[in-house]
């Protein structure tokens, strides 16, 4: 046999394999982008928000609205509703809650004794606002002007917050204070010195004794929720000015006596 011939004979294989080697390149590709579309063709028919397997998507926490536990009403992501207009879509049900959150709370009684309570304290802050002041220029101890700045703090501050519970409770209040009330501040605009001091100390200390036991009689049966806070406060308020009085070193046993006397209950 000659060269060329053997030479032939052997590059037939090499063609072959060549050729061979080729098409499984092109079956390859073929291959490889095929399986890349039916990838992405999955991907796309996926549901929105459903997350790969151990994941979370963005339902993950579907199940969980604005409120506790309570979750949006099912499709209001698909079609695009923004949060507000789920909340529009759901105005009946919410609607629905406030009625029920309304019906369980239903209407606060005033009873009279509650309007009553409202009138005192307002009664209260017309004459010892103006007994506060009188203290700064008409007392001679320390003692007795520093009780008279609780005063005008502390009834300014009732005085603000009884209007405002009897504008919204309609209870209407008085612009005077008691005949009884007037007249106290004319004595004490009268007197001087330590006849100021001692007058001042005992007939507010009888005043805040008497009515300290009627706020908690009223905070203890109120139903209503504003006179509640506001006997809460008055109670607070008043045993700061008992106390600032206590602390003038002027309130007589007599007075004291009087108020227990008053406060009793009755046989």
């Amino acid at each position: 046999m000659s060269p060329n011939r053997r030479a032939a004979e052997s590059g037939i294989p090499l063609r072959t394999l060549g050729v061979i080697v080729a098409v499984c390149a092109v079956i390859a590709t073929v291959l490889i982008v095929t399986r890349g579309g039916d990838d992405d063709a999955s991907a796309a028919s996926s549901p929105a928000g459903v997350a790969a397997p151990g994941g979370y998507g963005q339902n993950a926490g579907a199940g969980y609205g604005h409120s506790s536990g309570v979750g949006h009403a099912t499709g209001a992501e698909d079609d695009g509703t923004t949060d507000d207009g789920a909340a529009d879509d759901g105005a009946a049900d919410d609607g629905a809650a406030d009625d029920a959150g309304s019906a369980q709370a239903g209407p606060q009684p005033v009873t009279e004794v509650d309007k009553t309570f409202l009138v005192r304290v307002r009664q209260a802050g017309l004459w010892e606002i103006p007994a506060g002041r009188l203290a700064q220029t008409n007392a001679a101890s320390e003692a007795v002007k520093r009780a008279g700045l609780h005063l005008l703090d502390g009834h300014s501050k009732l005085d603000q917050l009884v209007r405002e519970d009897a504008r919204i409770l309609g209870v209407p209040l008085p612009e005077e204070a008691t005949a009884e009330q007037q007249d106290w501040v004319k004595q004490l605009e009268n007197a001087r010195g330590a006849e100021f001091d001692r007058l001042f100390a005992n007939v507010l200390r009888s005043s805040h004794g008497k009515i300290f036991a009627t706020i908690a009689e009223v905070r203890a049966a109120t139903q209503n929720d504003l006179i509640r806070r506001h006997a809460r406060q008055a109670n607070q308020t008043v045993l700061d000015h008992m106390e600032v009085l206590e602390d003038t070193g002027l309130v007589d046993n007599d007075t004291l006596a009087e108020v227990e006397k008053s406060v009793a209950p009755r046989q």
